[in-house]
């Protein structure tokens, strides 16, 4: 066994208890933690005004004009620039073989003429009406007043608080109470 001298106890003693209260202060202190009941004296609806805009949708009946273009079913112009076209064809060649291929192209050439003369003068401008239902998508505003929360005064232990809540609590609310020592 060592032996220690009183100075040596004494010191080695304050070390130990300084030790042991700096362990105790840095150790958090444990509150109590309990819930009760509190008196609602007043609880206030709050309201807010908002803009609503509300999609509605707005149809309406148009007439629309459409002209269409109508060639008649004949082509008796056509058969007619033929025979009169293989005809001038045929007269202006000299021998026979001319007179073949000039009634040919004669023929081709009267054709496309009496095909033409008779879609450029004889075409009928029709004009139909069609009814077309139109919709468009219109806004309509207003206000509305909206419930945002609850402004509550309550009392706890013979001194009035408040708050905003999101519900009505009744005729009490559930109050947190934490008791803790101050040092």
């Amino acid at each position: 066994m060592v032996k220690m001298s009183p100075e040596n106890r004494t010191s080695i003693l304050v070390k130990a208890i300084a030790g042991a209260m700096g362990i105790l202060m840095c150790t958090p202190v444990l509150a109590d933690t309990r819930y009760e009941y509190a008196q609602v004296l007043e609880s206030r609806p709050v309201y807010r005004s908002v803009e609503v805009s509300v999609p509605r949708q707005e149809c309406w009946d148009e007439e629309i004009a459409h002209t269409d273009s109508v060639r008649p079913d004949s082509n008796t112009s056509a058969i007619i620039g033929t025979i009169i076209g293989g005809a001038l064809g045929n007269a202006v060649g000299h021998n026979k073989s001319n007179k073949r291929v000039g009634a040919v192209v004669g023929a081709v050439l009267g054709h496309s003429i009496g095909r033409d003369i008779v879609a450029s003068n004889s075409r009928e401008r029709v004009v139909r009406y069609e009814t077309v239902r139109q919709c468009e998508t219109v806004y309509e505003y207003h206000d509305e007043e909206r419930l945002i929360g609850y402004d509550v005064v309550y009392r706890y232990n013979d001194q009035d608080y408040s708050v905003r809540m999101d519900e009505d609590p009744g005729e009490r609310v559930r109050v947190k109470v934490n008791v803790q020592p101050v040092f």
